[in-house]
């Protein structure tokens, strides 16, 4: 699912906040896959320099948050 929302943001130009929501919502569980972290990565660095666009009204970047991986 996290690769998914990610591919589409990168399709779009944008990250929802629809997406936003279900990734962080993701990322809470603290079960994903290391291609999803690597994917995550790559979109935190798109948002960066300004190749996907978060939707979200915001001001200050979120953070990488502690991330765990499933076995």
């Amino acid at each position: 699912m996290i690769r998914t929302l990610i591919a589409s943001a990168f399709q779009t130009g944008y990250l929802s906040v629809e997406s936003e929501g279900l990734l962080l919502q993701v990322l809470a569980t603290r079960c994903y896959q290391s291609d999803d972290l690597k994917a995550l990565t790559n979109l935190y660095e798109a948002i960066r320099i300004g190749t996907v666009k978060r939707e979200a009204c915001s001001n200050n970047s979120r953070e990488l948050p502690v991330l765990n991986k499933c076995h």
